[in-house]
């Protein structure tokens, strides 16, 4: 009789984490960032697929690693935002709770699963000036592991998150105009791709949080929109 093999739970968890760094080092960086007037979402994406998208009225998401399983993601927070906004009010539905929510349910798949998530998701959502309480912008990185954070400033995704953030930490500054921070935002994925030529404004993708836009608060920029900002 031979004798099961055994592998500790340590290792495993190990294994399942470096299987998901690795996924997700291969997917193109993200990077968030708040400007005077809002929040900007940047991400270099040279397919017709979006990797940011409007969940609701004040809140956008960013994903980075496998496509199939980070929009999936983001479909569960469309449901998530419409439910909790029909059942009680639309001022209700807040990133925070969408970003534990999204916490929660990576942690199940990274715990219970054989597999774990290849993915890394930013929830942003821009401050308003006629909620109490909520008149700040908030920023949340959620991991693989349902490993949650909350950011000021900027927020890095993705492979290069390491050296972007220390790109960032040297050269961002509150305030910043919408030009300056999309220049920023631009040299930071020009660094994640090893300032490789083929990042233009072409194949970014860029979305704003308009802090002061009437209604729904998400805009995408479009590609001669971007040149004009960027000069190129």
């Amino acid at each position: 009789m031979t004798m099961p093999f055994y592998v500790s739970p340590e290792q495993v968890m190990q294994d399942k984490a470096e299987y998901a760094r690795k996924g997700i080092a291969r997917g193109k960086s993200s990077v968030t960032l708040e400007y005077d007037a809002g929040v900007l979402l940047m991400a270099e994406n040279p397919s017709s697929l979006s990797k940011i998208g409007e969940i609701y009225d004040r809140i956008a998401f960013a994903g980075v690693g496998k496509f199939s399983e980070f929009d999936q993601l983001r479909k569960l927070g469309v449901r998530y935002a419409d439910t909790r906004g029909y059942a009680y009010s639309r001022d209700d539905v807040r990133a925070k709770g969408l970003a534990n929510a999204y916490s929660q349910a990576m942690g199940e798949v990274f715990t219970r699963e054989l597999k774990p998530l290849e993915v890394e998701v930013i929830v942003a959502e821009v401050g308003d000036d006629t909620l109490a309480g909520h008149e700040r912008n908030a920023i949340y990185r959620v991991q693989f592991d349902g490993s949650i954070s909350d950011h000021k400033g900027f927020c890095v995704i993705g492979g290069a998150a390491e050296e972007l953030g220390s790109l960032l930490r040297s050269e961002y500054r509150d305030g910043l105009p919408l030009k300056e921070a999309l220049l920023l935002g631009y040299r930071a994925l020009q660094r994640a791709a090893d300032r490789e030529p083929n990042v233009t404004a072409d194949n970014i993708e860029v979305c704003l949080l308009e802090r002061h836009r009437a209604g729904r608060k998400f805009r995408r920029l479009d590609t001669d929109t971007l040149r004009e900002h960027l000069g190129t």
